[in-house]
């Protein structure tokens, strides 16, 4: 496949600024090294970790400046070497951390999952990320069973609604607790809602499951994980999750997530039959080869799972590349509901 476009156009986040301030930036296309695949972008979007990085708060973010982007998906139209050129003209998906708010980006090739044609670029990219996480914290972290009841913090959110749409494919019971203006949504889905405004959500939830949960799903840390620990059933398991976001959405850096999981450290050595544990889908993708293994196991049960209509995508709006920044100030409103996706200009 020949790229007549010799650019490669980026969105640049310069430092902690207000959405208006991203820059677009013109480079060379770049070229792949080894092991590396060039690919033009079909879809990424706007995350809750794009979001935290334009704060300065997101674990893990590199110095000012650089291209954010947290996944993507494109096609490949051209490889390095010792990278097989059979990937050329395929259509893929991966997780990038930053970057993928560009034209077109370098990306591992060992980490691309194939996305089928007949699937629109801009739904892969809405569940992928969002889904892998759900289905690794569901069934390979907190090994649920058909049956059980789990809760679910943040059902309003993208990692929180697969959650829930697993959880019910499943069979599971889900509490999910999120404002008003996901509840009917999440009433359709089969769920138990609950507002996250309510002052007595604890005494409400222990109401519905007065055995403790199976399972608690949460991206909240401080004094909230403390009382949802409370809320754990016997031979239950708490989740704490990174992917998409800090435990703390004030205070940069890492200390409010190395005090939470300092938390779940402690939790842990209490022999009373439950779980505590921290979730973070890149940093386990690429800490050791079964990590690795699962990324591509659970990215395809994903995809099939969206063919089927099982996972459904909550896409809230399409913006064009050169309109990042509009992108980015939506999926900041406290209002939108789903995500806000970024495809490339026409």
């Amino acid at each position: 496949m020949v790229e007549t476009n010799s650019q490669v156009t980026q969105i640049v986040l310069p430092g902690t600024v207000e959405p208006s301030a991203l820059q677009i930036r013109k480079r060379p296309l770049p070229v792949p090294g080894i092991g590396q695949a060039l690919m033009k972008m079909e879809a990424t979007g706007v995350s809750r970790a794009e979001q935290s990085m334009r704060r300065g708060i997101h674990r893990g973010q590199p110095a000012f400046p650089f291209v954010p982007g947290f996944d993507v998906v494109g096609r490949v139209i051209a490889v390095g070497p010792s990278t097989d050129p059979a990937l050329i003209g395929r259509r893929y998906a991966t997780i990038t951390k930053i970057g993928s708010w560009a034209s077109h980006l370098i990306v591992q090739a060992e980490y691309l999952v194939p996305v089928p044609e007949k699937l629109d670029a801009a739904a892969v990219e809405t569940v992928l990320s969002h889904g892998v996480a759900a289905w690794q914290m569901l069934h390979r972290i907190a090994k649920v069973n058909q049956g059980q009841s789990i809760v679910v913090t943040d059902a309003g959110g993208g990692c929180g609604a697969a959650l829930v749409q697993l959880g019910r494919h499943a069979g599971l019971r889900v509490i999910a607790i999120a404002p008003a203006h996901e509840h009917a949504r999440l009433r359709h889905e089969g769920a138990l809602v609950l507002d996250c405004f309510a002052p007595d959500l604890g005494r409400r939830i222990n109401e519905l499951v007065p055995g403790g949960a199976a399972a608690i799903f949460t991206h909240l840390g401080g004094e909230r994980l403390v009382k949802l620990w409370k809320l754990v059933g016997k031979a239950g398991t708490l989740v704490l999750y990174f992917s998409l976001s800090t435990s703390n959405d004030i205070e940069p850096g890492l200390w409010p997530a190395s005090w939470d999981i300092a938390r779940l450290r402690v939790w842990n050595l209490v022999p009373n039959g439950r779980r505590a544990r921290d979730f973070a889908l890149c940093e386990g993708r690429f800490r050791n080869r079964r990590r690795r293994q699962w990324w591509h196991e659970d990215a395809n049960k994903v995809l099939e799972l969206l063919c089927q209509g099982i996972l459904k995508p909550q896409i809230a709006a399409q913006f064009p590349l050169s309109e990042t920044d509009l992108a980015l100030t939506l999926a900041e409103s406290p209002d939108v509901s789903g995500k806000v996706v970024i495809v490339p200009d026409v």
